[in-house]
């Protein structure tokens, strides 16, 4: 598996390779922006440590406003065409926190070609469904924060906050939350 990521400058520095945080950090996961950086979403992810997002980018322009956030790893989604697409990794793994993350658009495409329980991370990150969901399965978090670009079908338009407190043990020390920019309609 692809250990790539595409990293914004901001990122170099930060705790030395095994140091672990010892206050509250935070990850901004966010997905299938598809060319829009709505401004509810930059605010939410405002101070987190770091920001995943799961593909369906839209273009480098969203990467670089994310990036003055915070840093940013990002894999490519079925619609990040081209040589902005083509030079994202389908799949990354980074560490934030003492917390391993596994990042893919497609959480059925990645199921089917590895078995996230044996490379070693504690959260999987996909988008592509547009749907929010927070699942625990066997001591693995599967997140996906749900789409951030405009609306559409019936979903909520959200992004996903997790909270890390490195004092707590096991799946205690992260904590999953996803935050509703906009609510989705009740037809489908």
């Amino acid at each position: 598996m692809a250990g790539n990521r595409h990293t914004h400058p901001k990122s170099a520095g930060g705790p030395a390779s095994g140091d672990l945080p010892t206050a509250l950090c935070s990850v901004g996961v966010i997905s299938d922006t598809h060319g829009l950086l709505d401004q509810r979403a930059a605010g939410t992810l405002e101070g987190v440590s770091h920001i995943i997002h799961a593909g369906d980018i839209g273009g480098a322009e969203i990467l670089e406003g994310l990036g003055r956030l915070a840093p940013v790893t990002a894999v490519r989604g079925n619609t990040d065409q081209g040589v902005f697409g083509w030079d994202l990794p389908e799949q990354a793994v980074v560490e934030v926190c003492g917390v391993r993350f596994l990042v893919a658009h497609d959480r059925a495409r990645l199921l089917r070609s590895v078995d996230v329980r044996t490379v070693g991370v504690e959260v999987v990150v996909t988008g592509h469904s547009h749907a929010p969901a927070v699942e625990w399965s066997e001591g693995l978090l599967f997140l996906n924060p749900g789409a951030a670009g405009r609306r559409r079908f019936h979903l909520p338009k959200a992004v996903a906050v997790v909270e890390i407190h490195p004092a707590e043990v096991g799946t205690e020390r992260i904590r999953p939350r996803i935050v509703v920019l906009e609510k989705g309609s009740s037809s489908r």
